[in-house]
């Protein structure tokens, strides 16, 4: 265990507080999920949008996987620079942004519904925005 933490540590944020990992650790979780949109078919996206699969396509997907990989290097740039207020404002907008789409898509367009498809991009989402909101001060201010 000390092996992979020596080698994994000097990349760790070191901003102060779990925020600046956890948008590190999204943003690797994110670049793996939109190589999958373009490597392995439409399957994984169609799990999001369970509600209305038949309407993911391959470009749909891949359109995802291109928004994902953005939504990734903004909160990248955000887990080692939360202290710059222009860098935190984006990244916290790449966050309600996501909210925004996941919101109209349950809500509004049906295509997704709770589960598990769905429970991940809605936690993280949610999650987040209420996290990054709380948090402003602590990060922008300091």
């Amino acid at each position: 265990m000390s092996d992979i933490l020596s080698l994994v540590g000097p990349y760790i944020p070191h901003t102060p507080g779990i925020l600046p990992k956890w948008l590190l650790f999204i943003s690797v979780v994110s670049v793996f999920n939109s190589a999958q949109t373009y490597l392995g078919g439409i399957e994984l996206t169609q799990r999001v949008y369970e509600a209305k699969p038949q309407q993911v396509t391959p470009l749909s997907a891949r359109t995802f996987g291109t928004w994902t990989l953005i939504s990734a290097i903004i909160r990248f740039y955000g887990a080692y620079h939360l202290r710059v207020p222009q860098v935190y404002q984006i990244t916290f907008a790449s966050y309600c942004i996501a909210l925004f789409h996941f919101g109209t898509e349950w809500l509004i367009y049906k295509t997704v519904k709770p589960g598990k498809g769905f429970a991940g991009p809605a936690i993280v989402a949610t999650t987040t925005v209420i996290w990054m909101w709380t948090q402003w001060n602590y990060y922008v201010s300091a």
